[in-house]
């Protein structure tokens, strides 16, 4: 053979990929599954205080599944974050969608058989799956450089948008599908959501977790990190935004039923309620950069405010469209903000521990506020509802306004 044939038949070698191109394809590949995964949690709010008010023992427990729900999101988080730390985000998030496939198989199970408490079980496990589908924006902010961060962070929250549509069609096309168990064809098209999400999810490629973010005490202790100032208004900035989304969500559907509108008027209410919580999505990081998350945070805690007294004008549907639709403003800017402002608290060593303890206190505390929301709905009424979001709501005004002009937190010390 000549060397002119010897190096014809060397094979090429292939060109390496570029990080921008696995950074790139590890966010839209999040932001699809959170499209998907993200509708799992509007047909449990959608459907949840309806189907509890039909098969409750007592109407005061009527929104206990939602708030089950919470509480799953709530105790799930360290798990699921200690699965990421030892076996690496890709494992959880694959944990979090089995979940999802189950809590759509059990809740149609209990719907046949007319089970109040087989359908919490499985509004539980929605709850996990929900909270694994919350650290997709994390897990995006992770693998960038950190001048990209914000914008990672709000891409994969824009997967929210199709949720918003996704969710809400689900149940108007499916809810009637078997009768006479209304909503049980929702739960199995929801599982096969939660399917599809997991073979998209398949594709992620993030780095593995080192051997120090695998060590159990890798980076500072975690209260030397909670006792920072910054974190601390972080926190509470991020559960006052969940906590009212949650309290107002939870008891709107139910509000309009006891006012006399129809189920179809709810789920419109509640289908832009949640492109209202994602759409701003788009642009939220950019308004990060430019301005800072803490403005962004008290432009969202200003939003909820507004949607409040939107409610506490009249009952007919523009109201609690209204109410709904600035709620989710609101939300976002509160929430996505409240998240930009922990990523700046931590080492990269740190963040699984810190991310998800910072899960941990929000869906925790929301819980509270979804058991209060049904009982507080079924004795006071709507008004009722509405007027004690304001008290959250000035304290977490008053917290973001005390460490506002506050240095950030050097992370690296």
């Amino acid at each position: 053979m000549t060397r002119a044939n010897a190096v014809t038949a060397t094979p090429a070698t292939p060109p390496p990929i570029s990080p921008d191109r696995h950074e790139r394809g590890n966010v839209l590949r999040l932001a699809v599954a959170q499209a998907l995964a993200g509708a799992n949690a509007v047909v449990v709010y959608a459907t949840g205080a309806i189907i509890g008010s039909s098969l409750a023992p007592i109407p005061a427990l009527a929104t206990l599944p939602v708030s089950i729900f919470v509480v799953g999101m709530a105790a799930c988080t360290l798990p699921a974050g200690m699965i990421a730390q030892r076996h690496g985000r890709r494992a959880a998030f694959l944990t979090g969608a089995g979940c999802g496939v189950l809590v759509g198989l059990l809740a149609a199970l209990a719907l046949v058989l007319g089970s109040f408490w087989l359908f919490c079980a499985a509004t539980f496990f929605g709850g996990a799956y929900a909270a694994v589908v919350l650290s997709f924006r994390f897990a995006a902010a992770d693998c960038v450089p950190p001048e990209r961060r914000p914008r990672a962070l709000s891409a994969v929250m824009a997967g929210g948008v199709f949720a918003g549509v996704l969710g809400p069609q689900l149940v108007t096309y499916t809810m009637d599908l078997w009768p006479p168990f209304l909503f049980a064809a929702t739960f199995l098209a929801q599982a096969a959501v939660a399917a599809l999400s997991a073979l998209v999810l398949l594709g992620i490629r993030l780095p593995a977790p080192t051997a120090v973010e695998r060590a159990a005490g890798g980076g500072r202790p975690l209260g030397t990190i909670a006792r920072q100032p910054r974190f601390v208004t972080a926190v509470i900035c991020g559960v006052v935004s969940y906590l009212l989304m949650n309290f107002l969500m939870t008891s709107a559907p139910l509000a309009m039923r006891m006012c006399g509108l129809s189920q179809e008027a709810s789920n419109l209410g509640l289908q832009w309620h949640v492109i209202a919580m994602y759409a701003p999505s788009f642009f939220t990081g950019r308004l990060i950069t430019r301005f800072g998350a803490s403005r962004v945070v008290m432009a969202g805690l200003a939003l909820t405010a507004a949607s409040a007294a939107v409610g506490l004008w009249g009952v007919e549907v523009a109201h609690f469209w209204g109410t709904l639709i600035l709620l989710g403003l609101g939300w976002n800017f509160g929430f996505v903000g409240a998240s930009a402002m922990v990523l700046e608290c931590h080492r990269p060593e740190e963040r699984a521990r810190v991310q998800s303890f910072n899960d941990f206190v929000v869906f925790g505390t929301m819980a509270f506020g979804s058991f209060l929301s049904g009982g507080l709905l079924a004795s006071y009424g709507w008004n009722t509802v509405l007027w004690l979001s304001f008290a959250p709501l000035a304290f977490a005004v008053a917290a973001l306004a005390a460490t506002a002009l506050s240095p950030l937190n050097p992370t690296a010390a």
